[in-house]
């Protein structure tokens, strides 16, 4: 029973201005048909040349979770100590890296862990080629997170265990011509989404040249 989780009713704006990362889940589970819906409204977005080229990985088995749970701790292993101590004296921003740390703690335990995606090659030293590629994945995402947010579904775009491809590929089982490009770990939230906080938009918009700021 699912209930009104399948409610996609709220309104485009209202879930721009109230979506953010969610990283503290509830262990409860999550029903495939929502998450079959989630990922249907995602795969409405635009790929590169019509590519269509997404694959989803819907992981709940307890090894894989380990695997990539173990990967984002090793990782985080390295520049979460200093990033904490960087942000010592910056209250808003330790407690986000608290919330990563929480979920780092307790990755195993979060009902679902999305991998998006994408078949295909690219250029890894070659710009164009790069942005092209992944260019295809981030409006799917962002269409799915969207979407979780107006279900009331926690969500938030990692990419940290995905520094070992070897040992992803390896446990999802993907052929060599499919890259792992964002883990979105899914589940209820234990806190509550609400207004976001962002830079007011006249000092991140340039005219024509950078620093051609438009007056507040």
């Amino acid at each position: 029973m699912i209930g009104n989780h399948m409610d996609f009713g709220m309104p485009l704006y209202e879930a721009m201005e109230t979506q953010r990362a969610i990283r503290r889940l509830k262990p409860d589970p999550v029903d495939d048909e929502l998450l079959l819906r989630l990922i249907e409204l995602a795969i409405r977005a635009p790929t590169g040349s019509n590519a269509q080229s997404w694959e989803f990985i819907i992981v709940r088995d307890q090894k894989i979770k380990k695997v990539l749970a173990r990967l984002n701790r090793q990782a985080l292993g390295l520049g979460l100590p200093i990033a904490q101590w960087m942000a010592r004296h910056d209250p808003r921003r330790r407690k986000i890296l608290d919330a990563v740390q929480w979920q780092a703690d307790h990755f195993e335990e979060i009902p679902v862990i999305l991998i998006a995606c994408l078949r295909g090659l690219y250029i890894p030293l070659l710009h164009v080629s790069t942005t092209s590629y992944f260019g295809s994945i981030f409006p799917s995402v962002q269409n799915l997170l969207l979407a979780a947010r107006a279900v009331n579904l926690g969500a938030a775009l990692t990419t940290i265990p995905l520094w070992n491809l070897i040992s992803v590929r390896s446990a999802l089982g993907l052929p060599w011509n499919v890259t792992p490009c964002v883990v979105i770990p899914l589940g209820w939230p234990l806190g509550h989404y609400g207004p976001t906080t962002r830079k007011p938009v006249h000092e991140v918009v340039s005219f024509d040249r950078f620093g051609n700021r438009p007056r507040a």
